[in-house]
C-alpha cells in the first residue's frame, strides 16, 4: 500500500508551532499510513523552541523536523509596528527556503513507495499556498484559533473592497458570518485597527483563503455549532474542518522553569479545598502597568478568594517579575499570606488540571480558552491583545461560558477597577452558577468530540481522506 508524507508549515512563534505538531500528531493516530515533515521557521527571539519540539517529537518517528536555515529578519522596529506584518514578512522571506526543502523532500522520495500527499500551511503561511500549487499539491489552511475568527477572516475581504481603509473603534456593529450578534468594533482584534501594516498584513492572510483546499480549525462542532453550519452553507468557503480541542496537555517546557518554586505552588494546591482556589495567567506575552497591577491585587484582596497569580510586568526580562513588592500594594504580600501565592511562570495545564481550581482569570487566547473547557475551569474575561477580545466577546455573549469582566481592556485603556474584578472573581467562583454547570457541560462534550466516533475524530477521518484522495 503506498505511503502518505504530509508537509506541515507551522507559523512561527510557540503557540503555532506546539497547535501544528499537536494536530500533526492527533493525524498520525488516526491513519498508520501517514508520515508528516514539519518545516521550522525559527525566530530570532524564541529560543525555547528548539528543545520544545524535539522533546514533543521524540515520542513519534513518524514526525520528522526539519529546520529552515536562519533568515534576516525584518527591521526591529516593524515588530513595535505590527506583530501581524513582521511576522507576515519573516514568513514571506522563507519562501525560496521552502520551495528549496519541498523540491529536495520529493525528489528523495521519487523511487520509494512514499507520496507527498499535500500541504498543511499555518494561517499566517498562506502566501506559500504558491509553492504547493507549483507541485500540483492540494494546500490545507490550519486556523489556531475558534469558528468565530475564521468567520472575521472571511468576510475581510469583502469589507475590503467595500472600504479599503483600516477600520476605526467608532465604527458601527458589524455582521460578521459565524456569529449571533453584530460584532462591536472594539473587541476586534488589535490588527484590523493598525495603520502600520498590521490591517493590510490580515487582509492579504485573509485574501488567500479562498485558495486553500479545506480549512482546519482548532474547534468542535458542539462548542460553535452555528458558526460551523453557516459556513457548510456557503459554497465560496473551502470545506471547515473541525478538529480540536487540539491541545498539548503536558504543558510547554519554559526557559524561566524553577522547579523548587514549582514544587512549592503543587504542594500549596494539594493543601487546598476542591475548586477553592482562582488562578490568574495571561499568557506568555501578557503584562500590565503598576497602576493596573495594584488594582488586580486590591480585587483579588477585596473578593477573600484564595489565589494562585502568575505575574509579569514590562521592562524586565521576558516580562518576568523581579520585585513584586515594587508594583503591589503596600503589604500586601503580607496580608495575603497563606491565602494566595504570587509566582512568575506557572505551569498552566498542570494548574488547571488541579483540583483545587475552581476559576481563571485570563487574557483569553485560544489555547488557554480551550485548555480551561477541558478541565470544566470557567473563565473571567481580561483580554489584552491579537484577537483576544473577539474571543472575549464570543465566550460571553455568543456561548455563555465565561463571566464577563472586560471584553475590550487593552494596555494603555482605562484601568479595570478593584471592586469590577472582585465582583467577577467572587461570581466566577460560585459552586452552583450557570456558567460553571455549562462549562462542565461542554468539557464532557469536547472530550467526547475527539474520542473515536466524536465529532472532531469523524471530521479528522474526513481530512485525511480528502487530502490522500486529492491526487
Amino acid at each position: 500500500m503506498m505511503k502518505e508524507e504530509l508537509i506541515f508549515v507551522p507559523g512561527p512563534g510557540i503557540g503555532h508551532l506546539a497547535s501544528g505538531l499537536e494536530l500533526a500528531k492527533r493525524l498520525l493516530d488516526h491513519d498508520d499510513r501517514l508520515s508528516i515533515t514539519t518545516l521550522v521557521m525559527n525566530m530570532p527571539f524564541t529560543p525555547s523552541i528548539n528543545s520544545y519540539t524535539r522533546s514533543l517529537t521524540a515520542s513519534q518517528p513518524r514526525i520528522k523536523l526539519v529546520d529552515l536555515p536562519q533568515v534576516d529578519p525584518p527591521p526591529p522596529e516593524l515588530l513595535t509596528k505590527s506583530a501581524e506584518a513582521y511576522i507576515c514578512d519573516f514568513v514571506e522571506s522563507y519562501i525560496p527556503h521552502v520551495k528549496a526543502t519541498v523540491t529536495d523532500i520529493i525528489s528523495s522520495l521519487s523511487n520509494s513507495d512514499v507520496r507527498v500527499a499535500g500541504f498543511i500551511f499555518d494561517f499566517f503561511c498562506v502566501s506559500m499556498i504558491d509553492i504547493a500549487n507549483e507541485f500540483s499539491l492540494p494546500p490545507y489552511i490550519f486556523i489556531t484559533s475558534n469558528a468565530g475568527f475564521l468567520g472575521l477572516m472571511l468576510n475581510l475581504p469583502k469589507r475590503h473592497d467595500e472600504i479599503s481603509e483600516v477600520m476605526q473603534m467608532s465604527d458601527p456593529d458589524s455582521l460578521i458570518p459565524g456569529f449571533f450578534n453584530p460584532v462591536p468594533a472594539r473587541v476586534l482584534p488589535d490588527a484590523v485597527f493598525n495603520k502600520h501594516g498590521g490591517y493590510a498584513a490580515y487582509v492579504k492572510v485573509a485574501q488567500r483563503f479562498k485558495d486553500g483546499k479545506g480549512i482546519i480549525v482548532n474547534t468542535f462542532a458542539e462548542l460553535e455549532p452555528f458558526a460551523l453550519r453557516s459556513f457548510s452553507d456557503d459554497h465560496r468557503i473551502p470545506p471547515v474542518y473541525p478538529v480540536g480541542p487540539v491541545l498539548h496537555l503536558k504543558g510547554q517546557p519554559h526557559p524561566e522553569i524553577n522547579q523548587d518554586q514549582l514544587d512549592k505552588i503543587m504542594k500549596w494546591l494539594d493543601e487546598q479545598p476542591q475548586s477553592s482556589v482562582v488562578f490568574l495567567c495571561f499568557g506568555s506575552f501578557g503584562s500590565f502597568s503598576p497602576p493596573q497591577v495594584k488594582e488586580i491585587a486590591l480585587g483579588i484582596e477585596q473578593s477573600g478568594i484564595k489565589f494562585l497569580w502568575s505575574m509579569r510586568f514590562p521592562g524586565s526580562p521576558s516580562n518576568q517579575f523581579t520585585n513584586p513588592e515594587d508594583v503591589l500594594p503596600e503589604g500586601f504580600l503580607e496580608r495575603i499570606e497563606g491565602r494566595g501565592i504570587m509566582c512568575g511562570w506557572a505551569p498552566q495545564v498542570e494548574v488547571l488540571a488541579h483540583k483545587a481550581i475552581g476559576g481563571f482569570v485570563s487574557h483569553c487566547g485560544w489555547n488557554s480558552i480551550l485548555e480551561s473547557l477541558w478541565y470544566g475551569v470557567p473563565i473571567v474575561t481580561f483580554p489584552i491583545y491579537a484577537e483576544q477580545q473577539l474571543n472575549a466577546f464570543r465566550m460571553v455573549r455568543e456561548l455563555d461560558l465565561s463571566v464577563e469582566l472586560k471584553l475590550d481592556y487593552r494596555v494603555g485603556g482605562d484601568l479595570v477597577t478593584a471592586d469590577e474584578i472582585a465582583k467577577s472573581v467572587i461570581c466566577v467562583m460560585q459552586s452552583d452558577s450557570e456558567v460553571r454547570k455549562k462549562v462542565k457541560e461542554m468539557s464532557e462534550k469536547g472530550r467526547k468530540a475527539v474520542m473515536d466516533g466524536g465529532s472532531s475524530f469523524t471530521s479528522i477521518t474526513q481530512l485525511i481522506q480528502d487530502i490522500t484522495g486529492n491526487n
